[in-house]
């Protein structure tokens, strides 16, 4: 049985006068999984979710979401998307049950008010109270309600659990990782890399408009940067390890240890330390936020 799947772009372009967003989008998002958007602010997250919903027009380039061309089928593709904005916006004057009742007439009546509850009272959500005394982390739980109630095919989130408490934050995962066992697809961008780490099974990392990876989240982490701490019986020379491959070196104390960042395979490493005298040899993988910032660091200095 194929993969369906939920999201697809094809060379997709957006300009802002001079400022081009998108550079030519790439992506597809397999149906049933969780899904991260990696980047920082201006990196072009929010356009690309925007034109998934046909709220922008792209430039160029092809949108498919669950199988739909967004332009051309506009009110279905909403009808069954989830869509939290990352700039929330809201009716002051109305209460939060009224706020709720209101968007779930707009999409025929059809929510399960008792879902509607169980998802307040899991994050903690006052719904008598009035949209304009929320809090801002309130109002983020008030978007994070309206995004699930419906129990749509597909959710596209940007940054979901901004401005949230951490046990709030870990509530909203675990709402997204129901919604993926129920079947629902997630995409969701954030700027707190060890929730992507934990949450997702795939992930893109896009910067200046331009996606440079997506893989397996933990084929990412595993297969790149290796830390590794040697501590020596003996001191050894302060050049014993320089210049083998796909080694640095991060730090020595006294010739009796050394801290090294390995890039690829271990075989040169595991070479060099056999003619060393070797005490003890650990190795550690780099989070997801190293990578990230690795990425980035890489796309500053080709910058220069």
């Amino acid at each position: 049985m194929s993969i369906k799947i939920a999201i697809k772009t094809e060379g997709l372009t957006k300009s802002y006068g001079k400022v081009q967003a998108l550079r030519g989008i790439d992506l597809e998002v397999d149906e049933g999984t969780i899904f991260g958007f990696l980047g920082p602010n201006g990196a072009g997250k929010t356009t690309t979710i925007r034109c998934l919903l046909d709220l922008i027009r792209p430039d160029s380039g092809v949108v498919r979401v669950l199988d739909m061309d967004p332009q051309a089928n506009p009110v279905d593709v909403k009808a069954r998307v989830g869509y939290l904005p990352g700039e929330l916006q809201l009716y002051d004057n109305l209460t939060t049950r009224g706020l709720l009742r209101y968007l779930n007439a707009l999409r025929g009546n059809q929510v399960d008010w008792d879902y509607v509850r169980e998802l307040a009272n899991r994050l903690e959500l006052d719904l008598r109270r009035p949209i304009k005394n929320l809090s801002k982390g309130n109002k983020q739980k008030v978007g994070v309600i309206q995004a699930l109630m419906h129990r749509p095919e597909l959710l596209l989130l940007d940054e979901p659990t901004a401005g949230l408490d951490p046990l709030i934050q870990q509530e909203v995962l675990h709402l997204l990782a129901e919604a993926k066992e129920n079947g629902a697809t997630v995409f969701f961008s954030s700027h707190i890399l060890s929730e992507v780490q934990m949450a997702t099974e795939k992930v893109a990392i896009i910067r200046e408009g331009e996606i440079v990876e997506v893989a397996d989240t933990k084929e990412l982490i595993n297969r790149s940067l290796t830390r590794a701490h040697v501590i020596f019986k003996e001191p050894v020379a302060n050049s014993a390890l320089d210049g083998v491959a796909g080694v640095t070196v991060l730090s020595r104390d006294d010739g009796l240890s050394v801290m090294l960042q390995v890039e690829g395979e271990m075989d040169e490493l595991i070479k060099s330390l056999a003619a060393l005298p070797v005490s003890q040899f650990e190795t550690e993988r780099p989070s997801l936020e190293e990578i990230f910032l690795a990425y980035y660091e890489t796309g500053a200095k080709e910058g220069k």
